[in-house]
């Protein structure tokens, strides 16, 4: 089975009790993050996460920072999620500031970001789950045709509204499950 199926029920206690319990604090992963001018959706989650490290919070971990980031972005901390992955000099870190920037909304620095990143080892499962994901609503007129295409995606979420904001939302949130469970779990287990 592909892993962005498996993602759709997305476990978060495989992420470990303590990242699970903060994950609980809204939707468990499965939160419908919106596309542009989040507020931090838990106070509390902020707190809890201020007094964690990604490496306490995600020992042996591929990225433990990025993943750390991630969970402020889940929860829509965006100044916490940008301080941090701004930080971060690889890939992981140029993908989670591409997409902090792409819900403040500031595309031109998402798309700056996205350029950095170039391609990452998700996409193919994001394009494939992009694809499902759109199938679910005709009337939105999403294609996602080819290889994950983040300039075109920040396009649409820049844009969107109706059935195409709803795919948006979804596809947003499978592509934070993605790369969450890409940087939090241990580098000896693959994609």
């Amino acid at each position: 089975m592909p892993k962005w199926k498996l993602l759709m029920r997305f476990d978060a206690a495989a992420y470990g009790p303590d990242a699970a319990s903060i994950l609980a604090l809204d939707g468990s992963g499965e939160r419908l993050m919106p596309l542009a001018r989040g507020r931090c959706c838990s106070e509390e989650a902020r707190t809890r996460l201020h007094a964690l490290s990604g490496e306490s919070l995600f020992r042996g971990a591929r990225n433990a920072r990025a993943a750390l980031s991630g969970l402020y972005l889940y929860f829509s901390c965006l100044d916490e999620s940008h301080k941090i992955s701004q930080s971060i000099k690889d890939t992981d870190g140029s993908f989670w500031h591409a997409i902090m920037h792409r819900q403040e909304p500031d595309p031109a620095n998402a798309a700056y970001w996205f350029r950095r990143l170039g391609r990452h080892s998700i996409f193919p499962a994001l394009s494939a789950g992009a694809r499902e994901i759109a199938a679910k609503y005709p009337g939105a007129r999403l294609s996602f045709p080819g290889e994950w295409d983040p300039f075109a995606f920040t396009d649409i979420c820049s844009s969107a509204s109706g059935e195409a904001e709803q795919a948006a939302r979804e596809i947003q949130r499978l592509e934070w499950q993605l790369l969450f469970d890409f940087c939090a779990r241990p580098a000896t287990e693959s994609l």
